[in-house]
């Protein structure tokens, strides 16, 4: 019998992030994955015939070779600059396992037609966006934005960003609606219109990290790790490991041992691993889950850069719901070879959003009548998985559901907690130090796992992380 403090179940980035701050901060980690590789559902496929065999697809075909040099990630995730993701990848030190490369652009799609999206004021004064007007009003929100200070109460300009909703901040500057959507879904990465009426601090903040992730690279606010996403899974895992975590891989998980409704030890391949905390996700607890909804996500490989976008080799392109009459938004993350991800000269495009209709692919034309003429696609639905219970008595944690479309990480709730995908929908998991208590959003976890740290990840379509 062996007893460990936490048990991590599966390797998907959100998991062995816990993994290693637990590590870190001095705690027993045990971490078990049923696979033989690391990312889980976000992981990164390589070679590129392994992608086809994975979605039952021919090929490839001859005109792709050197299928070695492909990886392709299933749950593509952009970082924000300034976001708190890079912010702990760079304070664990785990950038000494992984090298990061800036996105080449950040675009939104408006009347027919890919625009760059202005974030800043030489930006807005060359938009073809917006008209005179709408510029010298978009600029002074700029500017409010950046100076606003919560605690200095001067900065506010008679705003209550407690109480103010965001469609009253726009109202005040009298933002047109064009204005106010692509400031909301490019800029503030909100995936639907219910922020309007919520209050606008949080799209302040959303403002603000964009506009300073931005600042540190010009060309986007976004990076993206080069070789795929399973680099950071990959990166925590070195250092639990250095800090004393075991590791087992390729490893059936039989059984969750539960006494009087709380989670007492893990059975797997023969042995029991006792434990006072489990985190997992959530396909090894299948009875404790529900379905919230759906994502679509396709897979495109191209030979060519996307149109309306100089040429980039990397970027994200984000069609606000209004523009298609949904719901929410549609993302498309361009990535290629000037990320190590795909043969030279050759790009991979994931598009995602939320189901809402019964004809999944459908939702999705417009955004891939963009990336034409498209070599082969490989199509997901995969369901949006939330906990029943918020773990407090059982100890059990969720740490990611399993479908979510946004491709960004930021510092801002998204929904559910699995996105590192669709990039992942993203949630917030704050484990305080020196403290007795898990925060994860606006609910209260006992016991303490004792290290500072803010998680983003997903519940939406592939946006970002933070």
């Amino acid at each position: 019998m062996q007893d460990y403090d936490v048990i991590v179940l599966g390797t998907g980035i959100k998991e062995c992030v816990l993994s290693g701050l637990m590590s870190l901060s001095g705690k027993k980690v045990l971490h078990i994955d049923k696979n033989s590789y690391h990312g889980g559902e976000s992981a990164s496929i390589s070679p590129l015939e392994e992608l086809y065999r994975r979605f039952k697809v021919p090929g490839p075909p001859k005109s792709i070779r050197r299928g070695k040099e492909w990886n392709v990630d299933l749950i593509p995730k952009f970082f924000l600059a300034t976001g708190q993701l890079v912010k702990i990848l760079v304070h664990t030190e785990v950038t000494r396992y992984l090298d990061f490369k800036v996105v080449e652009g950040s675009y939104v799609f408006k009347a027919g037609k890919v625009h760059k999206v202005p974030a800043t004021e030489e930006d807005a004064q060359s938009s073809d966006l917006m008209g005179m007007f709408d510029k010298r009003r978009f600029k002074k929100l700029l500017h409010f934005v950046l100076n606003f200070d919560t605690r200095n109460p001067r900065t506010h300009q008679d705003v209550d960003p407690e109480k103010t909703t965001t469609r009253e901040l726009f109202g005040r500057f009298d933002l047109g609606q064009d204005v106010i959507e692509v400031t909301g879904h490019a800029i503030a990465l909100h995936s639907s219109e219910s922020y309007l009426d919520q209050p606008c601090l949080e799209t302040i903040n959303r403002i603000r990290q964009y506009c300073e992730s931005l600042s540190r690279h010009n060309s986007s606010p976004y990076l993206y790790p080069l070789y795929g996403l399973s680099e950071l899974p990959q990166g925590y895992a070195r250092l639990s490991a250095e800090y004393g975590g075991t590791f087992l891989l390729n490893k059936p998980v039989d059984e969750i041992v539960m006494d009087n409704g709380k989670v007492k030890a893990v059975k797997s391949d023969g042995k029991v691993f006792h434990c006072k905390q489990l985190i997992c996700d959530p396909s090894y607890v299948p009875n404790r889950v529900r379905k919230m909804g759906r994502v679509i996500r396709v897979i495109c490989l191209l030979n060519h850069p996307v149109k309306n976008t100089r040429e980039a080799s990397s970027c994200q392109i984000i069609i606000p719901q209004a523009e298609l009459n949904r719901k929410s938004d549609v993302y498309i993350c361009v990535v290629s070879y000037s990320h190590s991800l795909a043969s030279d000269g050759m790009y991979i495009a994931t598009v995602s959003t939320t189901v809402e209709t019964n004809n999944p692919e459908k939702e999705v034309e417009p955004a891939l009548e963009l990336l034409e003429p498209i070599m082969q696609k490989f199509v997901s639905v995969t369901n949006v998985l939330v906990p029943n219970e918020d773990g407090r008595k059982s100890q059990v944690k969720r740490g990611a559901t399993r479908g979510s479309h946004n491709f960004t990480y930021t510092n801002h709730q998204h929904e559910c907690l699995i996105h590192f995908g669709l990039s992942v929908t993203y949630s917030i998991l704050y484990l305080e130090q020196q403290t007795t208590e898990i925060t994860y959003e606006k609910h209260k976890f006992l016991p303490h796992i004792g290290i500072l740290c803010i998680i983003d990840f997903q519940n939406d379509p592939d946006l970002i992380v933070g």
